[in-house]
């Protein structure tokens, strides 16, 4: 009998998460039902989204439960299969959790995807051309809607989503200014990425350094942001929209811990007639397609870069998370699994 090594959520965080909050066991793999299919998985995606799933409170979706296997994007390959659609060998994507294997039941559209590796790496299906890369699509074409000439914003620039968020606003004919920490991942955002400018938040951590960064950067003021981050960054950045901008809220990495992040001028968005609009890319399935076939296009012709940091073995991923967390990461945080 297969054993299956597991990471579950064992307690939840009371402010930063530690690797108390994980617990490693193992189970038993149960034996195939019709329709089910038996993925070996290869690489877990470790995201910002987790750590706010790890909590108890009101959220767009349900809280990840205790002492069940922690959510999270893998991609593999089918081992054993119950379902006609899938046979062993198959590459597939979907949302496997923190563990070696998962039993999934096909049935269900849409729970297992099988991707094709010809031109695509296996793991560039957790990144580039998977929810990060959607997410910034959808983030950058159906909010920020950027027009050739204009000026986008975007921080954590050197994530998985963002640096996709700066590469197709280029690609619509726009100037990038990115947000990133430290001069060693602004140098990539610049060199490997190709945006027209990079600032280095930790030299700029008040809201009057971070607005006289951003007017050297972006002197013709701001039309769009893509928003990770939130606190003196955001307010920074709404001093510098021009009228009629529009802000993509994806995530709010400076209250993922609990703590408050008020808005310093929250009467600029009526005064400079801002559209400011969240969303979960989960609830756009419909524009999934559109967006993987341009990406998928891009990465297989060279046009679209990408970065990962790789940890080894599923028993590494809660410090790997942890690391993500506070952007030790360089582009998108993976763990190799096999």
């Amino acid at each position: 009998m297969t054993m299956n090594q597991q990471i579950l959520l064992a307690s939840r965080p009371a402010g930063e998460p530690t690797v108390d909050n994980f617990r490693l066991v193992e189970a038993p793999l149960p034996a195939l039902a019709e329709g089910q299919v038996l993925v070996r998985h290869l690489y877990l995606s470790l995201d910002p989204y987790m750590r706010g799933r790890m909590n108890d409170g009101r959220s767009y979706t349900a809280p990840q439960p205790l002492d069940e296997v922690m959510i999270g994007g893998t991609v593999g390959e089918v081992v054993d299969s119950r379902h006609p659609g899938f046979a062993a060998g198959d590459q597939v994507v979907g949302m496997g959790g923190w563990q070696q294997y998962s039993v999934v039941d096909a049935v269900q559209p849409g729970v297992l995807r099988k991707v094709d590796t010809t031109h695509v790496p296996l793991s560039a299906y957790l990144g580039a051309v998977g929810m990060p890369g959607v997410t910034a699509w959808v983030g950058l074409t159906q909010i920020i809607e950027p027009k050739a000439g204009e000026t986008v914003v975007v921080d954590a620039a050197s994530g998985a989503v963002g640096g996709v968020v700066g590469q197709l606003a280029k690609a619509r004919g726009c100037r990038v200014v990115g947000i990133a920490g430290g001069p060693d991942k602004c140098r990539h955002v610049v060199e490997d990425l190709g945006f027209d400018a990079c600032i280095d938040h930790r030299a700029h951590g008040d809201l009057k350094s971070m607005l006289r960064a951003l007017k050297e950067a972006a002197p013709a003021g701001i039309d769009g942001h893509f928003e990770n981050v939130g606190g003196h960054i955001l307010d920074a950045v709404m001093l510098r929209m021009n009228a009629f901008g529009r802000i993509a809220f994806c995530g709010m990495i400076a209250g993922y811990n609990g703590e408050p992040i008020p808005m310093a001028n929250p009467s600029l968005i009526l005064v400079s007639r801002l559209k400011l609009q969240g969303f979960i890319v989960s609830e756009h399935m419909n524009l999934w397609p559109a967006a993987l076939k341009e990406l998928g296009g891009m990465v297989a012709g060279g046009r679209l870069k990408y970065r990962e940091t790789v940890a080894q073995g599923l028993a590494s991923a809660p410090e790997a998370f942890l690391g993500l967390l506070k952007g030790r990461n360089f582009g998108k945080q993976l763990v190799k699994l096999a």
